[in-house]
């Protein structure tokens, strides 16, 4: 079985981190979002609200599971048996910066890191911008799904 592990923040999650999650659904057989947590950043949602937005927004996709962790996505791809670890890329400055992780990753799994554009439409939605347009008070509706959007 070829499972994929997707990892981020998702501080909160997008729709182009949604896009993401559906590409890997249909490429892999299982896919699992794994929510890591940072303990150098500082989240707007806590570690459980954003499991709960991932888990609304995947309902529709039955392949895919959500978990937290506080530890290595190197560790958890590993010791989960993943075939891929699946980043999102957006531009050359993600790309430059995901090379580096999917580097140490290898290097620490045996688990490759496999990139994955969004769909041009939501190649400029970061959750830097969702969170920005929501402290300025503006509505982010068209950056984030409708289950997510019910829940910020």
């Amino acid at each position: 079985m070829r499972k994929a592990l997707v990892t981020g923040s998702f501080d909160p999650p997008t729709l182009g981190h949604l896009d993401v999650i559906e590409q890997a659904c249909r490429t892999y057989d299982g896919v699992t979002v794994g929510v890591f947590i940072n303990p150098e950043k500082t989240y707007r949602y806590p570690t459980d609200a954003r499991v709960e937005m991932l888990r609304r927004m995947c309902a529709h996709l039955p392949t895919v599971s959500v978990i937290a962790s506080d530890g290595y996505v190197a560790d958890t791809a590993r010791e989960g048996g993943f075939t891929a670890i699946v980043r999102g890329v957006r531009d050359s400055a993600d790309l430059a910066y995901e090379a580096k992780m999917a580097d140490y990753n290898l290097a620490h799994s045996g688990v490759p890191t496999v990139f994955l554009p969004p769909d041009p439409a939501h190649a400029q939605i970061s959750s830097s911008l969702v969170r920005e347009r929501l402290a300025a008070g503006k509505d982010v509706s068209d950056l984030v799904p409708p289950a997510v959007w019910a829940l910020l």
